[in-house]
């Protein structure tokens, strides 16, 4: 089988099933925006756009402006590769960013199967659903997001097969998709992300951390109000008054994922670190800004309670890691954490905005070792149960795409 992966920071979500791929004998080129070092095995083509989006048009086009920007750079891309002969029995791509939009015009006999990470709806998900936020009114937004779904709109129909990581993530696409969307998870690989005893972790020259210490940790790419960075930090000044011996590490980089960006020459780390700088100690909070992946795992290895905050959005692969590393977990009663985590059984749900009830459950769970274990070994449980790489999710999506290639 000819395989074409398309993502504009390849490999992303499809780091572990290209490689499959390649192993079982395949035929993989990988096509995207951004530099990519390789895998052996796959060929890599950069697509570079050619312009930028346009500046004089409405505010509302811009963003598909850009996704029509860059398949334009892919369609040259893929008329280069179809010139020298390769033509793909499937394509699988991330149609967030717009490069798959016009390779069917291409290829028009290869199966197209698509990555469903997210559709944007104007209530009942992330947007409206933090006031301290404003995106606008709903009807507003509601126009706004039909041209902000346009391009998953043109290319869903174009598509034989979708795949999406969780049930709710699929179910944000319209209804008439969804029996096209198969719900499988990225994955992660537990025989790697697992717990150890002996674990430590050196900050300073004065701070030694281990297991028998009481660790908070918090996770992010970066530091924002998607991932609920504000109502931690605010539930901090009470959460470190009332653990004088504890530690919180908070990992996460200083730009945006995702929502708005900062007022212009802030960061939103800095922002709610000034709000709670003066009721704080700083010597007992550590950012560790982005680490290497050793070193996030070594942090939840020493986590006593690992805190996970967000939106109603897309599931972060940090929340499964931490189910596998068996940390005890006080995480945000949204969706799709609802999905993964049973509260009382994996983990502990609390109101997102509710800072008092975060800092009494991650208390309570600090006094009592117990509930900790028993909460992370069930946690662990889950994990390899449903999301393990190489015994659920991998056979799952080699599967997927065998059924893609043999399409109608």
């Amino acid at each position: 089988m000819k395989v074409l992966f398309v993502h504009q920071n390849f490999p992303g979500q499809f780091r572990s099933l290209a490689p499959a791929l390649v192993a079982r004998g395949d035929t993989v080129l990988a096509m995207g925006v951004n530099n990519f070092a390789g895998y052996p095995g796959i060929r890599y083509v950069q697509c570079r756009p050619d312009r930028n989006t346009m500046t004089d048009g409405h505010p509302w086009t811009k963003d598909f402006d850009s996704k029509v920007i860059r398949g334009h750079a892919a369609f040259r891309a893929a008329l280069n590769l179809r010139n020298e002969g390769f033509d793909p029995d499937v394509i699988i791509a991330h149609p967030g960013w717009g490069e798959a939009l016009f390779l069917k015009s291409v290829w028009p006999e290869a199966r197209l199967g698509i990555y469903c990470e997210y559709f944007y709806s104007a209530d009942g998900a992330d947007m409206q659903f933090d006031a301290e936020f404003p995106s606008g009114s709903v009807e507003e937004n509601r126009s706004r997001l039909l041209v902000k779904n346009a391009a998953n709109l043109l290319q869903m129909p174009q598509a034989s097969a979708a795949i999406a990581p969780t049930r709710w993530q699929a179910d944000t696409f319209p209804e008439e998709f969804r029996d096209r969307i198969s719900v499988i998870h990225d994955g992660i690989d537990t025989s790697l992300v697992k717990p150890n005893p002996a674990a430590g972790i050196q900050l300073n020259k004065r701070v030694n951390l281990t297991r028998s210490d009481e660790v908070i940790t918090f996770v992010n790419r970066n530091l924002e109000p998607y991932r609920g960075y504000h109502v931690f930090m605010r539930a901090l000044p009470e959460l470190l008054a009332r653990r004088p011996n504890a530690h919180v590490i908070i990992i996460g980089g200083d730009d945006v994922s995702y929502g708005a960006a900062p007022p212009a020459g802030h960061s939103w780390k800095n922002i709610f670190l000034r709000e709670v700088s003066g009721r704080i100690d700083a010597q007992r909070v550590h950012f560790l800004g982005k680490v290497p992946y050793k070193d996030y795992l070594a942090v939840l290895c020493t986590s006593a309670v690992h805190v996970y905050l967000t939106y109603p959005f897309v599931l972060s692969w940090s929340l499964i890691e931490s189910m596998a590393m068996e940390c005890a977990i006080v995480a945000s009663d949204t969706e799709p954490v609802r999905e993964v985590l049973s509260d009382g059984e994996q983990g502990i749900l609390v109101p997102f905005f509710d800072g008092r009830k975060l800092v009494d459950e991650v208390c309570g769970l600090l006094d009592n070792p117990e509930k900790r274990r028993s909460l992370g070994q069930a946690a662990r449980s889950r994990a390899i149960a449903e999301f393990d790489l190489r015994s659920v999710c991998l056979p799952q999506q080699l599967g997927w795409v065998d059924k893609l290639f043999a399409a109608d």
